[in-house]
């Protein structure tokens, strides 16, 4: 084993010492220890093997995902850092499971590469003044740059970069500056591995080749037409198959090149590219030409034969239409029919409800007028009564009529099993009364044997269960007893239920005392009738009961469905809510 670099050693201990916001700094040493040694030689491998093995190249990957507008070194470390991930990662001979650094690690460094390359192409755009965007377009250069580098170090990326969602994304825009260096990236690709084309799929190639169609129609900048000409041409070379399909999908590019870029200073890689054009259509042209005749044979063939086939079947034709245009006429006058009977069937039975509503209203009122007030709730009673069992009979008969219908079924089955069994009963008496009739035979009786064991045994059980026998004294004694203990029980219930009482009345009168004084008026606002309430109390008793007889009287004429739920509490009974509602904090037998 051969002894690794001191200076990697080190610094892979500062970053794993440092915080997290000193380590872009750190990792920028990098270049330093890459810069050292000459590119290609066995110590450069080797220092590159040692960065990986102690997880910088992580490190480093994992930093460009980072928002660099926060971070100290802003966004031109991010792009020193892109450019020292790709040098790591190009001549690096990984032996220890290169499965995982060729298929994992360096599509997630593009991936990653790419990110920072949409961020930049951002911020460049948004950049005001001419110094932030020479910035940015320069750091942006640099990343694509090592984008480049690192493709170009293993081939087989150039087919992730060009599937890469970010990549298209950079790809599409109106920016001239930065579109022309996604365009130059796009060329390195082709150059270095001609046939990518074929490996990508073919929404990805459709993408790419929609891009450049694009700015060749929507763009009169030379410098955009002459990068897009360029690169149509490299695939056309390339790709036979590319030519076909620029021939099939873009009816209009030839005429387009030849109209809107002839002369702007790329005419020979323009000429080359219309030949090519050219020469696939002219190929194409006589196979076409054929098939295009043959297919309007056949088209000319199955028209005719259509066309009598319908012929033959148009007077059924025209039946089937009149039975169904009837049908479909009369099944709407139907519809119509029932919906005019339904809206008035539900009119009327709205109108009903509401003469209903009304006449309960004015007898109820009426009602309330003539009887006296204590016999109010006597009345509400008996009308709740009424109420509930109206609407309990009308419950019972559509459960009953539900049930019959759910039970119908199981009805028939029940009557069919009654009829067989009735038949059967009949067939097995008639058998029965065929029978002859047994001999009678007298039950058997106990033996002597028998009889001694029975006896035996029960007065072994009267031995073992011996009756508990008491004395007459004793028991009345124990009468006696019971009647005192009873007497003196019934006593001292009786003492503490006056008890009881006095204490909750003296607990009412307190509480009627404290709401008093706490909604009594100050000094200076007392009047004499403010004196007789605490002087008398017959005042506080006859408001708490006027208070209460409203309550009453007021919950008495609520509807009935708004006490569907005390249809279980008692008659007298009154919900706390609505007596609190009227009398606030007014006591009541002692509580609040």
């Amino acid at each position: 084993l051969t002894a690794v670099d001191p200076r990697v050693l080190a610094l892979a201990a500062q970053v794993t010492e440092s915080r997290e916001q000193d380590i872009p700094l750190l990792l920028l040493k990098l270049k330093g220890i890459l810069n050292s040694t000459s590119l290609g030689c066995e110590e450069s491998k080797k220092i590159k093997q040692d960065i990986y093995s102690y997880d910088l190249t992580q490190y480093c990957m994992l930093v460009l995902r980072q928002d660099h507008s926060r971070l100290r070194g802003g966004w031109g470390t991010a792009a020193q850092l892109a450019e020292i991930l790709s040098h790591c990662c190009v001549g690096l001979e990984v032996k220890e499971d290169p499965e995982e650094f060729y298929k994992k690690f360096l599509p997630s460094a593009i991936d990653n590469l790419l990110v920072l390359g949409r961020r930049l192409q951002a911020r460049f755009i948004r950049a005001i003044k001419d110094e932030e965007k020479q910035d940015f377009l320069r750091w942006f250069r640099t990343v694509t740059d090592a984008i480049c580098w690192l493709f170009g170090g293993h081939i087989r990326l150039a087919a992730c970069v060009l599937q890469n969602d970010h990549f298209l994304q950079l790809l599409i825009t109106d920016d001239v500056e930065t579109a022309i260096i996604m365009m130059s990236v796009l060329h390195n690709i082709l150059r270095i591995n001609s046939s990518v084309l074929l490996q990508v799929d073919e929404e990805t190639l459709h993408s790419v080749l929609d891009e450049l169609v694009y700015k060749l129609s929507s763009t009169t900048n030379p410098v955009i037409g002459n990068a897009a000409t360029k690169l149509l041409l490299l695939v056309a070379k390339f790709c036979k198959q590319v030519v076909k399909l620029l021939t099939a999908r873009y009816k209009g590019l030839k005429g387009l090149l030849s109209k809107q870029w002839t002369g702007k200073g790329f005419d020979r890689d323009l000429c080359q590219l219309l030949d090519l054009l050219h020469l696939e259509q002219s190929n194409g042209k006589g196979e076409m030409q054929r098939q295009h005749q043959a297919a309007c044979i056949i088209q000319a063939m199955w028209r005719g034969f259509q066309t009598r086939k319908r012929l033959k079947k148009l007077p059924q034709a025209v039946t089937t239409l009149q039975r169904s245009f009837r049908a479909k006429r009369e099944q709407e006058l139907q519809h119509l029919k029932k919906q005019k009977e339904d809206e008035a069937l539900k009119l009327q039975m709205q109108l009903q409800r509401q003469r209903a509503m009304r006449l309960f209203h004015e007898r109820q009122l009426a009602l309330l007028e003539i009887i006296h007030a204590s016999q109010v709730n006597k009345y509400m009673e008996e009308m709740e009564g009424k109420s509930a069992l109206t609407i309990q009979r009308f419950w019972r008969g559509y459960r009953a009529r539900r049930n019959f219908h759910q039970q119908r079924q199981s009805l028939k089955e029940y009557k069919a099993a009654v009829v067989i069994q009735r038949a059967a009963c009949k067939f097995l008496e008639k058998r029965r009364r065929r029978r002859l009739l047994a001999p009678w035979k007298d039950p058997k009786g106990l033996t002597d044997e028998q009889r001694l064991a029975l006896q035996q045994k029960v007065d072994d059980y009267i031995k073992l269960h011996p009756a508990s026998q008491m004395s007459e004294e004793m028991s009345k004694e124990l009468h006696m007893q019971a009647q005192e203990k009873l007497a003196q029980f019934l006593l001292r219930s009786r003492l503490d239920q006056r008890a009881a009482q006095r204490r909750e009345t003296l607990l009412a009168q307190v509480n009627t005392d404290v709401e008093l004084l706490m909604n009594a008026p100050g000094l200076a606002e007392t009047t004499e009738k403010d004196l007789d309430v605490f002087m008398s109390r017959s005042i506080p008793v006859a408001t708490k009961a006027k208070q209460s007889h409203n309550t009453m009287l007021k919950y008495s004429r609520w509807p009935w469905w708004k006490k569907l739920g005390d249809e279980f509490v008692e008659d007298d009974a009154i919900p706390d809510d609505a007596l609190n509602a009227e009398l606030g904090t007014l006591f009541i037998g002692g509580r609040k």
